[in-house]
C-alpha cells in the first residue's frame, strides 16, 4: 500500500475535489469521523466543512492546515468497504491524527479502488499536530497495515519488479485520459529524443500524437501542445487534451529543453554509432519491409516508417529501448535518411551498406540482433511488442517502468495545492 501526503490551505477545495467524483458516482463517502450527520445520510461541502470549523477558528499559526492523504493497496488487493474504514482508521490513530475530525472517500474512477482522507492537522486548541519523520511514520504504518490486512506490500514488488512492458492507450477501455497520463508522464524520464517528430514517434507505439498549436494572448505569441490518443490504425479516436493536465514535462517548453539535452547526450553516445550499425546490418541481413522491421524488432528496435497518402516514404525513425534513445534515419547517416528506404522499400534499389573495422561480421548475412539482443537479456527487458496493426508504427509497444491505474486528476490536484501553498508564500 502506497501513501499519498499533501497539504495545503484550501478546506473546500479539498473536500470539493472529492464531493464532485461523489456527484458524478465514481466516488463515496465511505466513513467518517466528529462529521456531523444529515437526517437522510446525504453529505455536503457546506456541511462537513462546518465539522472542521472550530478546528480552523482556533488555529494560531500553522499555514497550510488542511491534510488530504489517498491510501493505495495494489491493484491486485481486494478491499472490502469494512477493511477500507478499519484501515483509514487505523493509518489516522498512528499518523497522530487518532482524535481529529475527518471524512473518508472511497474512489472507484481508475481500475483500482482507493481511498481519500480529508482532515485538519491542529488540534482543538489551535496547535500543530506534529509531522516530524512524517514520511518515516508513514511507511512504517503501510507496511504494518499490509501485514494486519493481508495486503500486497509495495516494498516487495518494488524490489522483484524487472522492468514490465507498459500497455497502449486502449481508448476502447475507457479512462483513456489516465492511460495517456501515465505514459506520458514517464517518456522524457527514460528516453532522448530530439524533435517533435521523434517525440511523436515514441508516442505512436503507445496510440499517441502530439499537436503544436499556436495563437496569440494578451498580443503575444503563445505555443503549446494538446494530445490525442489514436485507435489501431493511427486515427484520432479522443477530444483534445491539453499537456497541463499531464504535468509540467509534457508541456512544450520543457519539451524544447528535453529536446536540447537530448541532442548533446546522443551527440557523441556511443549508443548512437551502435544502433547505425544494427540497422545497416538489418538492411544487409533483409529483402523487405517486414523482414528488415522484425529483425530489428528482435533487437529490441522498434521502427516508425512514416508514409503520404500515394506510399512515398517521407519519414523513418528508430526506437532503441537498450539506449532508451529515438532517432530519425537522417540523424544516424545519409545511407538512412527517408528517402533512401523510399527507393528500396518502395523501388526496390536497396542502399548499398559499407560496414568497416568491423572485425565480427565476416559475411552480409550476420545476425545484427546480437549485440543489442545480449544486452537486453542481462537487463532483462522483454522487447516482445503487439503485432496489432498501426500504419504509424507497423508494430506497437514499449518498456516503460508499471505504472498502472494512475489518477491523473489526482495528480493535477495535488500540483494545484503546491502551487497555491507556493503563490501564497510570495
Amino acid at each position: 500500500m502506497i501513501a499519498k501526503i499533501g497539504r495545503g490551505k484550501s478546506l473546500f477545495g479539498a473536500l470539493s475535489y472529492n464531493m464532485d467524483k461523489v456527484k458524478n458516482n465514481t466516488a463515496t463517502v465511505l466513513a467518517g469521523q466528529k462529521i456531523i450527520e444529515s437526517p437522510d445520510g446525504t453529505f455536503t461541502v457546506s456541511q462537513i466543512s462546518n465539522s472542521f470549523q472550530a478546528y480552523l477558528a482556533a488555529n494560531r499559526k500553522t499555514e497550510k492546515p488542511v491534510v488530504h492523504i489517498s491510501l493505495n493497496p495494489d491493484p491486485d488487493d481486494k478491499v472490502n468497504n469494512n477493511d477500507y474504514k478499519a484501515i483509514a482508521k487505523d493509518y489516522m490513530k498512528k499518523m497522530g491524527y487518532g482524535k481529529q475530525p475527518f471524512i473518508v472517500f472511497k474512489h472507484n474512477d481508475i481500475e483500482r479502488s482507493h481511498i481519500h482522507i480529508v482532515t485538519v492537522c491542529v488540534d482543538e486548541q489551535g496547535r500543530k499536530i506534529s509531522d516530524a519523520f512524517e514520511k518515516r511514520k508513514s511507511m512504517a504504518a503501510c507496511r504494518e497495515l499490509e501485514r494486519k490486512y493481508n495486503l500486497k506490500s509495495a516494498v516487495e514488488k518494488k524490489r522483484n519488479q524487472s522492468e514490465p512492458i507498459f500497455k497502449p492507450v486502449n481508448y476502447k477501455a475507457g479512462d483513456v485520459k489516465s492511460q495517456m497520463a501515465a505514459v506520458i508522464r514517464y517518456l522524457p524520464k527514460y528516453y532522448q529524443y530530439t524533435t517533435l517528430g521523434t517525440y511523436n514517434a515514441l508516442l505512436s507505439l503507445f496510440n499517441i500524437t502530439a499537436e503544436e498549436v499556436k495563437g496569440q494572448y494578451n498580443g503575444k505569441a503563445r505555443q503549446g501542445l494538446v494530445y490525442f490518443a489514436l485507435n489501431e490504425k493511427g486515427e484520432k479516436v479522443s477530444n483534445p487534451f491539453k499537456a497541463s493536465l499531464f504535468g509540467k514535462g509534457a508541456g512544450y517548453s520543457e519539451l524544447q529543453s528535453h529536446f536540447a539535452k537530448s541532442k548533446m547526450h546522443l551527440q557523441n553516445s556511443p549508443s548512437r554509432s551502435a544502433l547505425k550499425v544494427t540497422i545497416e546490418k538489418a538492411i544487409l541481413a533483409t529483402k523487405n519491409e517486414n523482414e528488415f522491421k522484425a529483425i530489428l524488432k528482435e533487437a529490441g528496435i522498434n521502427t516508425v516508417v512514416r508514409r503520404t497518402a500515394d506510399n512515398r516514404i517521407y519519414g523513418i525513425t528508430f526506437i532503441d529501448h537498450q539506449s532508451r534513445s529515438v532517432l530519425n534515419g537522417s540523424q544516424l547517416a545519409k545511407n538512412l535518411s527517408a528517402a533512401v528506404f523510399n527507393e528500396w522499400l518502395n523501388r526496390g534499389s536497396k542502399p548499398e551498406i559499407s560496414l568497416q573495422n568491423d572485425a565480427n561480421l565476416k559475411s552480409a548475412n550476420a545476425n545484427p540482433a546480437i549485440g543489442h539482443k545480449t544486452l537486453l537479456e542481462n537487463e532483462k527487458i522483454n522487447p516482445s511488442l503487439s503485432d496489432a496493426a498501426n500504419i504509424l508504427s507497423g508494430i506497437f509497444g514499449g518498456i516503460l517502468p508499471q505504472a498502472q491505474g494512475e489518477d491523473y486528476e489526482e495528480e493535477t490536484f495535488a500540483r494545484q495545492m503546491k502551487k497555491k501553498s507556493k503563490g501564497l508564500r510570495r
